[in-house]
């Protein structure tokens, strides 16, 4: 008999299985040499990935220190555009291109998937109206069905989801944190379709996802709870209570925005417009790459698979889901332990203000992406000026 080699299946790919659960996996990740050399597609066919986020860290690192961007930046030169136009017809034609890439996943999926995330500039973060003039003027460029603007999860930001939602573009609300950040955004979602179905609008062709950080909180609470165990004299009873929080808080968070998502969906408010034929907003779990060597990989996986969400990944974490995910739907587990487990950072020898931590890691979260956007402009001037003088 003829052997004929086989695509990957739901028994030897955890991605699929998590699929198969109501999740799709996005890779937190783009660069123009995957795509050029069929990379992107190959991870489409292969792994079952089913989106694209960005951002400028993101690329930052793709565009510095990279040769297969020079041909199009001299070409920037020749065509005398300025060091901002450079920038957007590099990261654009990315976008474009990785669109057209993941537009069967789009059609297939019937628009749940397919879509590649691009930030507005980071800058904008506490500025409604220009977040809205550039989500309004990235989503007229880039003209692709499949393109989902991010905004960042601030009350400015938020404002203008609505406002975008409204105009009937998809929107990826990044930097959310607290609970209260994720109800605050799901409410300015199910506005924006209100509006844009009073205004006539086809709510049924607009997407939206919740970005809700994960690693970034348990690596800020770490902390602080280290800082506790030091105190003198703690007894063994607060040690071990202090211990047992450790890499814990994160995806208790989740689960409680899981339920308040569900919560949400019951309400009169969205079933209205679900009787129209809007898509939920999914929860999509952000900053999942484990930072301490002391958790498992892919603790930001396996937690929290459910269904209607996404987990964007970086390419090493899906390396490492393919490899050894333990697959199941664990999101409505236990969300009683997870509430107490919240509730028990109020207790005096814990002392953690949670509120005051989300607020913070929303700054500190708003700088990251600033800061990388900074040096990718100083390092492509850099290059403007190499590539111009040769």
């Amino acid at each position: 008999m003829t052997m004929t080699a086989s695509r990957p299946t739901a028994v030897s790919n955890p991605i699929r299985d998590i699929a198969a659960l109501g999740q799709s996996i996005w890779m937190d990740n783009l660069a123009r040499d995957i795509i050029e050399s069929g990379e992107l597609a190959q991870l489409i066919e292969t792994k079952g990935l089913l989106g694209i986020t960005s951002n400028p860290a993101i690329f930052e690192k793709a565009i510095v220190g990279n040769k297969v961007y020079d041909q199009a930046i001299d070409a920037g030169i020749r065509a005398g555009k300025s060091l901002m136009e450079i920038y957007e017809s590099l990261v654009f034609e990315d976008i474009e291109n990785a669109c057209d890439i993941f537009k069967g996943v789009y059609d297939k999926s019937n628009g749940l998937d397919g879509y590649i995330s691009i930030e507005v500039p980071p800058d904008l973060a506490s500025n409604t109206a220009d977040t809205i003039t550039e989500a309004k003027r990235y989503n007229k460029v880039l003209n692709k069905p499949n393109v989902m603007i991010k905004i960042p999860g601030t009350p400015e930001g938020l404002a203008a989801v609505t406002e975008v939602i409204a105009a009937g573009i998809n929107v990826n609300v990044t930097l959310l944190f607290s609970l209260q950040s994720y109800i605050d955004t799901a409410w300015a979602y199910i506005a924006g379709l209100e509006k844009l179905a009073a205004n006539g609008g086809d709510v049924s062709k607009i997407a939206s996802v919740a970005s809700f950080f994960l690693s970034r909180i348990d690596i800020n609470i770490d902390a602080q709870l280290d800082d506790r165990l030091k105190a003198p004299d703690l007894s063994i009873e607060s040690k071990a209570k202090l211990e047992a929080l450790k890499g814990k808080v994160a995806i208790a968070n989740a689960k409680m925005a899981y339920k308040a998502y569900q919560e949400i969906c019951e309400s009169d408010r969205w079933k209205a417009l679900e009787a129209k034929g809007a898509k939920v907003q999914r929860l999509l779990w952000a900053s999942t790459g484990t930072k301490n060597p002391a958790y498992s990989d892919v603790m930001y996986v396996d937690g929290l698979v459910g269904p209607d969400t996404v987990n964007t990944l970086p390419p090493s974490t899906i390396d490492a889901c393919v490899d050894h995910c333990d697959v199941a739907s664990r999101i409505e587990t236990n969300v009683d332990d997870a509430i107490a487990l919240i509730a028990s950072l109020k207790d005096s020898d814990v002392n953690i203000d949670l509120d005051a931590t989300m607020q913070d890691l929303l700054e500190d979260g708003i700088v990251k992406f600033v800061k990388p956007f900074e040096t990718l402009m100083k390092a492509l001037q850099d290059k403007i000026d190499t590539i111009a003088a040769a």
